[in-house]
């Protein structure tokens, strides 16, 4: 492989007259090196490959790929073309996109400006960060909400689906996300959510105060103006959406509840971080039990990464508060419609209700913590089920749901006769006359008289 420098030389040197052999004795080359260069089969920095290029295979898909997403993370990719058989490491698979211009064009992002910002501390176990993600664009057409929660030391989080994000759904959010988490940090941090914060004050909400009570929690809002102070549950959720939801094959918000818990626990949570520097347990002198830095921990030599752990390793040593016995009582309110099954879905199962309120809407009402629903009415309970588990797929109906359904569908069948269909039965005497009068003159047969013709025929009539 020649420099830069060198190609300039025997480009001169050949400008000048000088022979290729001439040429290559005077730089110490091969002739075929040096003839290769003046022909321009081969360019100086780069050293020539003596086989193809293993991308070479993969290029027309990755193309495909990012003509299709410009936005698709490079992790991403590198996962799928991984599981179809690219051997090379990560590193090597970015510079051949970027090498080979794969990726289009963005300007809306290119021309977007970073702002200033300072890493926060998060001591082990001390706050958690809490944020919706909207999701307008889902395979099952209704707009979906995500409750996403960051243990904002570690990095691991978890996320819930709601129809909804009024106060109900978020609180029944929360829990379903501690609950992944396998408990709760000392302080939850939240932006101006008017669900849980005053609009226009820093103030909680009145009825949000017994939530943080009940689970023994301080709540903190964000500071005006200032998103970057919740910056791990944004930069979480940027991470959910790009590597996950982007390209998640789901069909149903319960088959992308099911999918995502298993995404945060076999990717995510694997995800690698520097080991921290070692914090005291606030309000203690002594190292927390379980701290990665403490005799009891997991310990750095321990750790075999080259100085940094998993987020799943650094989120199992956090001490967090355990949860409380019993949910928060938050009572859930959605509206569904009838179909004509006298049945309403509700996550993934079928519940029945009285065939006359068929193609009609009720109300479903769900305690949180308990396992029966009541269906209402015109303000009135019109059967009360057993929640069944959620993506079960079932169907539940009461026997005299089931009884009075029976009763409608047997009573619209009659033992009349029908009516016979292959007879033949051309129009009536009345009809005939009615198209009559419709047709007026244009109905009349024409009178032919042959006379006529005979003297035309004859020369007799000339006109």
């Amino acid at each position: 492989m020649l420099t830069a420098k060198e190609d300039v030389e025997i480009t001169s040197l050949r400008k000048r007259g000088w022979s290729i052999s001439a040429i290559a004795r005077h730089i110490g080359r091969d002739r075929k090196t040096v003839r290769a260069y003046l022909s321009g089969t081969r360019e100086p920095g780069l050293r020539a490959r003596s086989e193809p290029d293993v991308f070479d295979r993969f290029e027309p898909y990755v193309r495909q790929r990012l003509s299709d997403d410009r936005h698709v993370r490079a992790s991403v990719l590198f996962a799928e073309v991984v599981a179809l058989g690219y051997d090379r490491a990560y590193p090597t698979f970015t510079r051949q996109v970027r090498d080979r211009g794969l990726r289009l064009h963005c300007e809306p992002c290119a021309s977007s400006n970073g702002r200033a910002h300072v890493d926060i501390d998060h001591p082990p176990g001390e706050e958690i960060q809490w944020d919706w993600l909207e999701l307008d664009d889902t395979p099952w057409g209704a707009k979906a909400y995500v409750l996403v929660g960051v243990l904002s030391h570690s990095g691991r989080f978890r996320a819930w689906f709601s129809e909804a994000d009024d106060q109900a759904h978020l609180i029944v959010g929360i829990h379903e996300v501690l609950q992944r988490l396998g408990g709760t940090a000392r302080r939850w941090r939240v932006d101006r959510m008017a669900t849980v914060i005053k609009p226009g004050t820093d103030q909680l909400q009145r009825s949000f105060v017994p939530v943080a009570k009940h689970y023994g929690v301080g709540v903190d809002p964000c500071p005006p103006r200032h998103g970057n102070r919740k910056g791990v549950v944004e930069k979480a959720i940027d991470y959910l959406t790009q590597s996950w939801w982007r390209t998640a094959a789901v069909s149903s918000p319960v088959e992308a509840q099911t999918g995502l818990d298993r995404w945060c626990v076999d990717v995510a949570d694997q995800r690698m971080r520097p080991i921290p520097a070692p914090a005291p347990d606030p309000g203690s002198c002594a190292p927390v039990r379980g701290d990665i830095h403490s005799p009891g921990g997991i310990g750095v030599q321990a750790i075999g990464h080259d100085g940094q752990v998993t987020v799943a390793e650094l989120a199992d040593v956090e001490r967090l508060l355990a949860l409380p016995a019993a949910a928060y009582p938050a009572e859930l309110r959605v509206v569904r419609t009838v179909a004509a099954n006298a049945l309403v879905s509700l996550w993934g199962n079928r519940y029945s209700v009285p065939p006359g309120l068929v193609g009609g809407q009720v109300q479903i009402r769900w305690r949180h913590g308990t396992d029966t629903i009541t269906v209402h009415a015109a303000g009135v309970v019109v059967a009360v089920h057993r929640l069944a588990p959620r993506g079960a797929q079932r169907t539940v109906r009461l026997p005299e749901h089931t009884t009075a359904l029976e009763n409608v569908v047997l009573g619209a069948f009659s033992t009349a006769q029908r009516c016979a269909r292959k007879v033949n039965r051309p129009p009536s005497d009345a009809a005939l006359a009615l198209a009559a009068e419709l047709l007026g003159d244009r109905g009349v047969d024409p009178v032919i008289d042959l006379e006529v013709y005979r003297r035309i025929v004859d020369g007799e009539d000339t006109a």
